[in-house]
């Protein structure tokens, strides 16, 4: 049953990206009029099925057409953005590019989103403003939202960033809702093939303290948002209740960052990237874990 609080009709950015799939295709299920976003280059707009847009996001006017049915056949009355187009990780560009990119496409979506007077914008912020890759030590773990952003790319920069402008546009509007969310690694069910090999060197992934978040849950925590309704800017971790390692969470803490404080005691494989605020305030809960799927595949 469609819940009564979720918007109707919503534009998906990044909608042929892994996440994007994953967010659309979820939305669409659960009764979402969805308009579906992307620049698209090198994919099929086919595989996300349904109304397809393809947008150029560092274009201003095209923000603007896409979100107010200026472009035929793609009628307007939206109300809700869920921004989740970019660069998507560091390195994959040079690093201006990568800002030049990122920086004027998220700006364009709240500017346009809010011209538009669209009340309600989630979009993807990144687990990258925690510290990662950690090559300085997380100040505790496991890590939370409650320490400033700590950038160490400029991909990273972008977000934390992202993060500060959405604070000002909702002071610039007090009815806006922005919810950033700090995605994990995101994982399909294909990519958990190579998890068991991870354990024969915990240095391998502790850029992210091994977290990781399978799409399915990166969509359900896009629904939790979209149904916030707290006006102003708040961020969310976003991560799957464990880690991506067979070995508990406390020895690889002990192994590799030995002189950081632990604030809790730990579950066997709990994540160290806390999703407590995430499940307090949207009731954002895991369901899928590697651990499900590894030996099926």
């Amino acid at each position: 049953m469609t819940n009564p609080a979720l918007p109707k009709r919503v534009v998906v950015t990044g909608a042929t990206g892994k996440l994007g799939r994953a967010v659309v295709t979820h939305l669409r299920a659960i009764g979402v009029d969805v308009l579906a976003v992307d620049r698209a280059a090198g994919r099929d707009p086919r595989d996300v099925g349904g109304e397809f847009l393809l947008v150029d996001l560092t274009d201003y006017g095209q923000v603007v057409e896409a979100f107010t049915g200026g472009a035929d056949e793609h009628p307007g009355g939206i109300d809700a953005i869920v921004h989740l187009a970019a660069v998507p990780a560091p390195g994959l560009h040079s690093n201006a590019t990568t800002f030049a990119n990122n920086s004027a496409a998220t700006y364009n979506v709240f500017a346009a989103a809010r011209a538009a007077g669209i009340k309600r914008v989630v979009w993807a912020s990144s687990e990258t403003v925690l510290g990662l890759p950690f090559d300085t030590p997380p100040p505790y773990a496991p890590v939370d939202e409650e320490y400033a952003p700590r950038p160490e790319s400029t991909y990273s920069l972008n977000k934390a960033l992202e993060e500060e402008m959405a604070r000002h546009f909702c002071r610039w509007d007090p009815e806006l809702v922005m919810v950033g969310l700090r995605f994990s690694n995101v994982m399909d069910v294909e990519d958990y093939v190579p998890f068991p090999s991870f354990d024969a060197d915990p240095r391998l992934r502790r850029w992210n303290l091994w977290g990781y978040i399978d799409a399915r849950d990166g969509a359900q925590a896009v629904e939790r948002a979209l149904v916030h309704d707290q006006p102003g800017a708040e961020v969310f971790i976003i991560a799957n209740a464990d880690t991506v390692m067979s070995r508990s969470s406390a020895s690889l803490m002990a192994e590799v960052y030995p002189g950081v404080e632990i604030r809790k005691d730990l579950g066997e494989h709990e994540t160290l990237l806390s999703t407590d605020k995430a499940r307090r305030v949207l009731g954002f809960e895991p369901q899928h874990s590697w651990r499900d799927h590894v030996d099926l595949l």
